[in-house]
């Protein structure tokens, strides 16, 4: 995209640069300082922080080498990373506004958490998989009841039943209904007492029809608590362990009390059995690890008011998503959006700008300021002189800051700011349809909210690179393909085309055959490039360079001039200049790709390059091979420029290499489009091929020696042979006749049953003769032999098929496929026998 503009001649910035990337980069640093047998919580959050950032400048600068390598066009200049100076006072300012405008608030609600980084996760950070697992049947014994009267649940996870607050049962359910309103005793807790109601949500054929709520440590309990107005009762410590709630359990790690609380229950009589239950494991898609649904006190943004606009935004088409199918993703999402929890209990990543008052409330008492200074200074005007404050000990979720990406890289809440002005709004966001919500919607809300406008017109969404059997990559898996690999073993150009001929939303499996195959499409490209300079005049050689400057390929006249392959070579390149910039401007790049890499090795290298050979090795004079060269040069730079955005090293090193280069390729201007076209001469030409390969095919057919020059007579009307009689001598050297025997006429020649005869279309034909191509005596007795044997192989499927015993008790595919074989044989021995008497008639004549 931004290499197609800027050779459009638009003002382009692709602005490069990372986020801090907070979980994933404090799990590393941990994993490392573990390795060294150090826990952070031996260090203090300073030191801690150094050393994440001697990591990040030893492996920081890996994906913007990869990205360096890969021949992305950005302004290394403005090079950013989300915790800079300038981006890090950009996130503050939106916290402070945000809190300002009342979309910002602390409370304690459900999140998802991770135990061993002990920090909240986003909803979208986590990846269900299907996984096998144990349902638990446990009874609970109703108060006041008889040994019989009890209900028993079935639970994937029995430790959270020390957080049960109440018991459910759908109210049509007559199993349970003289048990509603009763109490039940939760197993394991002393006797602890709790309600038994009913819910129209509970699913009567779920398990066995009785739901345990408990709030603390399940979703969909904690909202239907919310709504009936039940207690929460969280039973679990930041790090995973039960607290004081579980009673004995107390301090035993989730999994270890699971284990020990089922082998109590079993002891008591409570246990009813397991069962192998397929379940929905919610794990953390940075660690890995089993996240728990835990009530906590975060900070929230409401995203109900900001999601409106982005909504309206898509609708109203100001905004664009690529391919259109994810706007329904989009708009289903921020119609059903919820809170954002944006505080993580982590110490890399920016701290929130808020602090609190020593000896006062935290949630009651806090002040929100741009530095620490203010917050003392509000502190002091509202507390008096001697009050004490400390900040916040969260961080905000990294997709915070870079929700801000397009306007904070910018200058921005500096509005004055050059680049802000030139180049906000954005014009298109180009990103994996994985981040949709994670990044492109936070983008399109924070840009409307802070700066008013939309941040980008488009979003352009890629697929994601699979291995070559579709599974996503996986360190676990060790398929993981390093693109600096990729790059050794095929080249980036290679690799480029591969990636960009995927099909925008679509994932893409990413094979050694695709790769392969561009590798070669490569070097045919470089293969050209140097037939082009060795058949081009030196660069001294002013003459000749005058001669092929001479020609312009820009008006009608100027194609009439010239003969018809560069006529039609030259037509067929303004054909694809116009298609390919149609499709540069849809994004449609994939065909973009295919249309020119059709064109250049099926149309220009397997055609023009052949056909030029006759011009520029044939001495019959000077302005022949002229206008081969001008053509060659013309057809070849424009395709070039329409591969440069593709593959740009391989397209700069031939371009730079050309004579007559004023300025890189890079910065060239792309081809006008709408040039003129001849329809009628790609007809033509398109004849003459046909003509081609019918001879071809022949020679092959009758194992002609490639060096063999044979004759031949072409019959046609008196149009069509005088456009092709001109083009005698490509059509000598393409077809390998000898062109001193190649005869035009409109019927067919003397020799003619002798012949070979080829229809290449509509009134044109070939005859070549038979003495021509073979040893027609030799040729006769191979044939001879040939049809022998065919004959004894056709009878003897034919005696099968005429024995009742193998028709009526040979399976009905067996009798068919032997009726097959006899059929094709018989067409083959019609063929032969058809050849031989052609051959027979030759020898004869010859005689």
């Amino acid at each position: 995209m931004v290499r197609y503009h800027r050779m459009k001649g638009r003002s382009t910035l692709w602005l490069p640069g990372t986020d801090h990337a907070g979980i994933a980069t404090q799990l590393v640093v941990e994993r490392m300082l573990a390795s060294e047998g150090i826990k952070r919580a031996e260090l203090s959050r300073d030191e801690f922080t150094k050393r994440v950032w001697e990591w990040k400048e030893k492996y920081g600068g890996t994906i913007t080498n990869q990205i360096r390598r890969l021949g992305a066009s950005c302004d290394w200049t403005r090079e950013h990373f989300t915790l800079d100076e300038q981006l890090s006072r950009a996130v503050i300012e939106a916290f402070v506004r945000l809190h300002e405008k009342g979309l910002i608030y602390q409370g304690s609600y459900m999140v998802n958490w991770s135990p061993s980084l002990q920090t909240a996760v986003s909803d979208l950070e986590v990846e269900y998989s299907e996984e096998s697992g144990t349902l638990y049947y446990i009874k609970y014994r109703v108060a006041g009841g008889s040994r019989s009267d009890y209900l028993t649940i079935a639970t994937t996870r029995p430790e959270t039943l020390f957080g049960d607050v109440a018991i459910a049962v759908h109210p049509k359910d007559d199993r349970y209904s003289k048990y509603v309103g009763m109490m039940a005793i939760v197993p394991m807790t002393y006797g602890r007492h709790i309600p038994i109601i009913s819910d129209k949500h509970v699913d009567k054929d779920f398990g066995t029809g009785v739901l345990k709520i408990s709030p603390g440590h399940d979703h969909n309990d904690y909202l239907l608590a919310r709504k009936l107005g039940l207690p929460i009762l969280n039973i679990m410590n930041k790090d995973g362990t039960l607290n004081k709630v579980a009673g004995l359990y107390c301090g035993l790690d989730r999994f270890e009390a699971r284990k020990k609380l089922w082998a109590e229950l079993e002891e008591t009589g409570l246990a009813v059995k397991q069962e192998a239950h397929t379940l929905r494991v919610p794990r953390s898609q940075r660690g890995g690890e089993i996240i728990e649904p835990l009530v906590s006190k975060q900070w929230f943004v409401t995203m109900e008011p900001l999601a409106e606009k982005a909504l309206r935004a898509v609708e109203r088409g100001e905004l664009t998503i690529i391919p259109e199918r994810f706007e329904k993703i989009y708009n289903h999402w921020l119609s059903n959006i919820k809170d954002w929890c944006i505080s993580r209990q982590l110490w890399w990543g920016h701290r929130i700008p808020v602090w609190y008052i020593v000896g006062k409330d935290c949630e009651e008492e806090y002040i929100v300021a741009r530095s620490a200074d203010e917050a003392l200074e509000k502190a002091r005007a509202k507390y008096g002189n001697n009050v004490e404050i400390y900040q916040d000990p969260d961080v905000l979720d990294t997709w915070f800051s870079s929700a801000l990406w397009p306007f904070s890289t910018l200058g921005w809440p500096d509005v004055s700011e050059e680049d802000f002005r030139r180049f906000y709004p954005t014009t298109m966001l180009e990103t994996g349809h994985d981040i949709l919500f994670f990044w492109v919607a936070r983008m399109v809300m924070m840009g409307i909210e802070f700066t008013g406008t939309l941040p980008f017109s488009y979003v352009y969404l890629h697929g994601l690179i699979r291995d070559s059997q579709g599974h996503k990559m996986s360190k676990t898996l060790g398929n993981v393909i390093d693109p600096i690999d990729t790059i050794k073993d095929f080249g980036t150009d290679a690799l480029r085309f591969t990636l960009a001929l995927g099909t925008p939303g679509q994932d893409l499996n990413l094979s050694t055959e695709r790769l392969t195959a561009n590798k070669a499409f490569t070097n045919k490209l470089w293969n050209a490039g140097n037939f082009l300079l060795q058949n081009l005049p030196t660069r001294n050689d002013a003459s000749a360079w005058k001669n092929i400057l001479a020609y312009k390929f820009d008006s009608e006249e100027s194609l009439i001039g010239i003969p018809l392959p560069e006529r039609w070579v030259v037509s067929k390149l303004h054909l694809l200049i116009d298609m390919t910039t149609t499709s540069y401007d849809k994004f449609f790049f994939g065909d973009v790709g295919r249309e020119t890499y059709d064109f250049f090795w099926g149309d220009f290298a397997d055609w023009y390059i052949e056909a030029s050979k006759a011009r520029l090795y044939n001495s019959r004079g000077h302005s022949d091979s002229s206008v081969a060269q001008a053509v060659l040069l013309y057809v070849f730079e424009n395709i070039l420029k329409l591969l440069h955005p593709f593959m740009p090293f391989v397209t700069e090193e031939l371009w730079q290499a050309l004579p007559q280069r004023k300025e890189a390729l890079m910065v060239s201007h792309w081809p006008q489009t709408s040039l003129p076209r001849h329809a009628n001469s790609i007809k033509k030409f398109e004849n003459f091929q046909a003509l081609t390969r019918a001879i071809r095919n022949a020679r092959a057919e009758y194992s002609v020696e490639p060096g063999k020059r044979i004759s031949a007579s072409i019959v046609a009307s008196e149009e069509v042979i005088q456009y092709i009689s001109e083009e005698k001598e490509v059509l000598a050297l393409l077809s390998r006749l000898d062109a001193q025997n190649v005869h035009f006429t409109n019927s067919p020649p003397e020799d003619a049953e002798q012949s070979v005869h080829l229809v290449a279309g509509e009134g044109l034909e070939a005859y070549l003769p038979l003495a021509d191509m073979i040893d027609i005596s030799a040729e006769v007795e191979r044939l001879s032999r040939r049809l022998s044997k065919m004959q004894t192989e056709y009878d003897r499927l034919k005696a099968r098929l005429s024995s009742p015993e193998f028709v009526e008790k040979a399976p009905e595919d067996v009798v068919h496929g032997v009726q097959e074989k006899a059929a094709e044989a018989e067409e083959k021995i019609i063929l032969t026998k058809n050849r031989l008497a052609l051959l027979k008639s030759s020898v004869l004549v010859t005689e």
